[in-house]
């Protein structure tokens, strides 16, 4: 990898980061406002934040947030693969972060099914989806929030896990 590869992969990264934080954030806020919360609990009485009591309005926002959030896993993944796999290696922090995401997002997936109006969950299955993606998306904002106080990032060069033997 040269020098100029090395950079733009630097630039392109902090570029893609200040697009998923922002994006999880909101994926979160919107998440709970799926719950009727922000109305019981009068955030939705703060000057601007009325929308946040309106279930459609927070339902389209997480559905584009989880659009964005798709397309930023489609492009980690198709970068990792494609350009890092020879310089870089995934961190154990980072395969416990991507565990709890892949539960996000199947959970997710069924719970866009559910709300298809052709589709019939029992439902003792729809509570535990719904529960699930709750489970999921809490612990991976504990667990984010924990690596992220430990410094601990996704990546590490090539080699530097597994090597200790050698």
């Amino acid at each position: 990898m040269t020098r100029s590869n090395e950079t733009r992969r630097t630039l392109g990264n902090r570029a893609v980061k200040r697009v998923f934080i922002p994006t999880v954030a909101v994926m979160a806020f919107t998440g709970f406002g799926q719950m009727p919360i922000f109305k019981r609990y009068y955030i939705s009485d703060i000057p601007g934040m009325a929308w946040s009591a309106d279930f459609y309005v927070t339902h389209f926002l997480h559905y584009i947030g989880a659009a964005v959030l798709l397309a930023l896993f489609a492009y980690f993944i198709m970068d990792y693969v494609l350009s890092g796999r020879k310089r870089f290696q995934l961190t154990p922090s980072a395969y416990l972060r991507i565990i709890f995401l892949a539960g996000i997002v199947a959970t997710g997936i069924f719970r866009v099914f559910k709300n298809m109006p052709d589709v019939v969950f029992s439902p003792v299955f729809t509570v535990f989806i719904d529960i699930s993606h709750l489970w999921f998306a809490m612990a991976y904002l504990f667990v984010a929030l924990v690596l992220a106080v430990m410094k601990r990032g996704w990546l590490t060069e090539a080699g530097s896990y597994g090597n200790a033997a050698a």
